[in-house]
């Protein structure tokens, strides 16, 4: 390289010697001097490719696992919605395929089934499967309050649970009915002879119709329909269970126990890329909102309904006082109160161990 600099400062004579120099070289091989800085990059940037091309592995595939929902694709479950859209899954290696819910699916038996992985559901629900011997097991607690109310139009004249006697009461059953259950117990009504009990529908027209005196209603959800039809707060009677003592924990997730054993890593990936949703979820309501209108069947439901939804649910999930930083935890005492009630008023006939019955293992692994 030095003497090629030199020869461009030089005459023609010196050039056509330096040419002829050259030419001995090439003979002598001395070409391979001359190429040498040329083998020498390329013998280097084999080097710097060769370590990572021998110790690059393929991209490993990403492990499947299955959410199943407790209803249909709303802001109930606004978190998981918003965590698939932002990659969080993705991030975590996972492929999260999520299952809608209905009138006809049981989470619990599709998760003990091994239909699904991971489910969600209320924990009254969770503790009657378990008792039944499934092999089930809470692995986080999302929603911390009830959303269970019932209401009544003032001229039903239910002003206390008391007043329910003789009145026809509505729920969805299959899973739902336990707290009212336990508030029946409480006021020492019997649903079978001191009041009409009767299965609800999914939507609030029984009620706005006058076919029944006291529905079912979440706060997110029934109740929310309710006062969008036209029906004033002010004209309407609440009875709210956390209120009457008889709230029960709800939202949470679940793992089959024979799966968990197998995939704690993968629960715990799950488990956090999920929290990371709900955070984000509560945190900003609008990108929630489009994640679930994405899914949410055509004509169903709006997205004003859907961003009151998921203002009541962050409620629920946050309520005042609450250290978001807990989220996914399973409180000790409130899952003890839900499994006490549960007991007394008849939902499940032996007393849950609870022991058995939630781990906080994998939100803690989660958070590492």
């Amino acid at each position: 390289m030095k003497n090629g600099k030199k020869g461009k400062s030089h005459g023609g004579l010196l050039l056509a010697a330096m040419i002829m120099l050259t030419s001995l070289l090439a003979g002598c091989g001395g070409n391979n001097n001359a190429n040498a800085p040329v083998a020498e990059a390329n013998t280097a940037a084999e080097a710097s490719a060769s370590p990572g091309a021998a110790t690059a592995e393929p991209a490993a595939e990403p492990v499947t696992v299955k959410l199943q929902l407790k209803w249909v694709p709303q802001a109930q479950f606004a978190g998981y919605f918003l965590a698939q859209d932002k990659g969080y899954y993705a991030e975590e290696g996972l492929n999260v395929e999520i299952l809608p819910g209905g009138p006809d699916i049981v989470p619990e038996q599709q998760v003990a089934g091994g239909s699904a992985d991971i489910g969600v559901d209320w924990v009254a629900s969770l503790l009657t499967s378990q008792e039944q011997e499934m092999p089930l097991v809470q692995i986080a607690q999302i929603f911390q309050k009830s959303g269970l109310v019932l209401v009544s139009k003032k001229d039903a004249g239910i002003n206390s649970p008391a007043d329910l006697k003789g009145k026809k009461v509505g729920n969805w059953m299959g899973g739902n009915e336990f707290e009212l259950l336990a508030l029946f117990d409480k006021y020492k009504l019997d649903s079978n002879k001191d009041l009409n009990f009767t299965k609800q529908g999914f939507t609030m027209d029984q009620f706005l119709g006058g076919e029944i005196d006291a529905a079912s209603a979440m706060t997110y959800n029934e109740y929310q329909v309710v006062l969008e039809s036209g029906v004033k707060a002010e004209d309407l009677k609440v009875i709210d269970m956390n209120d009457e003592g008889v709230a029960m924990l709800e939202d949470n997730l679940f793992a089959n126990k024979e799966w968990l054993a197998d995939n704690k890593e993968t629960a715990a990936k799950f488990v956090r890329a999920s929290l990371k949703g709900w955070k984000d979820a509560i945190a900003d309501p609008e990108a929630a909102v489009d994640s679930v209108m994405k899914l949410a069947e055509e004509g169903s439901t709006t997205r004003e309904h859907q961003l009151t939804m998921m203002t009541e649910v962050a409620k629920l999930i946050q309520p005042e006082g609450f250290d978001i930083a807990k989220l996914g935890y399973t409180d000790a005492a409130a899952f003890q109160q839900t499994a006490d009630i549960a007991l007394k008023f008849g939902v499940i006939k032996e007393a849950a161990d609870v022991n058995e019955a939630y781990t906080n293992e994998i939100v803690e692994m989660a958070a590492e």
